[in-house]
């Protein structure tokens, strides 16, 4: 029954459809259309639209989010530049990881939130690693 129906639309009310449509000869014809002849013309000319849009769809170059294209979301924004010094003697453990992707809550210090991060980009970034060596 339903594809009955499609088949109905698409064999006799389609066609019918068209043959009223008032699409001049010309080019310079469309300059004389009426305003009720324009209305009669725009589903045709909104569905083409559609269809060239999800044709050229795929070619588009893709826009960033600028979100995403800032590392530094929140860290010491009210500085021109974030450093962070750590004299390597002053470590007290052996191993101390710093955070390089910039959502750490306990930044500088490493809390491994590259891990959801890259997961959400597909990014690769990971802890700055630093080993004390034990003499």
């Amino acid at each position: 029954m339903v594809l009955e129906s499609i088949a109905r639309i698409i064999k006799v009310q389609l066609p019918a459809y068209l043959k009223r449509l008032p699409l001049p000869e010309t080019v310079g014809g469309f300059a004389k259309l009426t305003v009720s002849e324009w209305l009669r013309l725009l589903p045709l000319l909104g569905i083409l639209a559609l269809l060239g849009y999800l044709t050229i769809r795929p070619f588009l170059p893709k826009k960033k989010k600028q979100k995403d294209s800032l590392i530094n979301l929140k860290i010491q924004k009210e500085n021109p530049k974030v450093v962070n010094e750590i004299d390597i003697e002053d470590l007290k453990s052996t191993n101390a990881c710093y955070c390089r992707c910039w959502r750490s809550k306990t930044f500088p210090v490493c809390d491994k939130s590259h891990i959801k991060h890259n997961e959400l980009t597909g990014d690769n970034v990971g802890p700055l690693i630093l080993k004390k060596k034990v003499l």
